[in-house]
């Protein structure tokens, strides 16, 4: 596990992300989400990925945001 701390502007970022667009514990519940939707896909060749679809593409949005303030890659506000 790292033990630096972030960059001031990535912790400025992720204050701004958390307080203003979305919600540390649904960050969580989403991140969980994808980990189970993907997992069962995994394991049952897809079979659940139905019926998650719906929580895959909210969190996939999510995710890519996060990423976008932890590391600005392709420009999305």
């Amino acid at each position: 596990m790292a033990t630096e701390c972030f960059p001031k502007e990535v912790e400025t970022r992720l204050k701004v992300f958390f307080s203003d667009v979305v919600d540390v514990k649904d960050m969580a519940k989403m991140l969980r989400q994808v980990n189970y939707a993907l997992s069962l896909s995994s394991m049952r060749g897809c079979e659940t990925l139905d019926s998650e679809l719906c929580h895959v593409d909210d969190n996939f949005y999510w995710l890519n945001r996060l990423a976008e303030v932890l590391d600005p890659y392709l420009g999305v506000d």
